[in-house]
């Protein structure tokens, strides 16, 4: 694929790691990207924030946020891979509201189960969404060896990632898990540009899951931290 045709299919992915790159440096100039209080000042996750104060525009505005320029190289490198594939199959539109809605679902699960105190910042949460959506696609194209293949490694790339966050240090494991599984569910409710999709009856049972886990979430978070 050459510049101009990856462009034309894949323009929000180019998009996405742009703005990326931006907000990234616009944290340098106002004080450093692993700097706590600007970490807060623009947006990261911070549960007693979220609740305590009504910041509820974090669970947005956290994934556009890294910490340290390692992070955002590791995130920015595997949308750039995993986009190059999902983006074309799910069309651009359906594509970008995926990867925004995953990495608010993920970060909802994050407020319910994560520490209360901790801040957390990342597109890792939309990362895993776009994850969970290639196995979403692949289930249902099982018979399409190419997006097969892709689905299983978008699969086994998220479980290998979960299990290393087992043993490494501050990392938002739950907010993986989330992104994951909102990407899984929201892949079926928007469907693709495959042969194959989701019947109704499938989209109805996906979002209903879905509104279930941020009710669950929403409400969890607020328990707790609120107690």
């Amino acid at each position: 694929m050459n510049q101009r045709q990856y462009l034309k299919n894949c323009y929000i992915t180019v998009a996405i790691l742009l703005t990326l790159l931006v907000v990234f440096l616009i944290e340098v100039m106002q004080g450093g990207s692993e700097n706590a209080y600007v970490l807060v000042k623009m947006g990261a996750m911070n549960n007693l924030a979220v609740v305590g104060q009504n910041q509820w525009w974090r669970l947005f505005t956290a994934q556009f946020l890294h910490i340290g320029i390692m992070h955002l190289a590791s995130n920015a490198v595997m949308i750039y891979y995993i986009g190059t594939y999902i983006e074309p199959l799910l069309g651009h539109w359906r594509f970008l509201l995926l990867y925004l809605s995953a990495g608010v679902g993920g970060n909802l699960l994050s407020l319910a189960l994560g520490s209360d105190s901790s801040l957390s910042a990342g597109a890792s949460t939309a990362l895993f969404g776009l994850f969970g959506a290639m196995t979403a696609v692949a289930v249902k194209n099982r018979a399409n060896p190419v997006i097969s293949y892709l689905g299983k490694q978008a699969f086994w790339l998220a479980v290998i990632n979960i299990v290393l966050d087992l043993f490494s240090p501050n990392i938002d494991i739950q907010g993986h898990i989330g992104g994951l599984a909102v990407g899984f569910l929201i892949a079926i409710i928007l469907g693709d540009r495959t042969t194959h999709h989701y019947s109704v009856k499938e989209r109805v049972v996906a979002a209903t899951v879905l509104i279930v886990y941020c009710v669950a979430t929403v409400r969890m978070g607020m328990v707790i931290k609120l107690s």
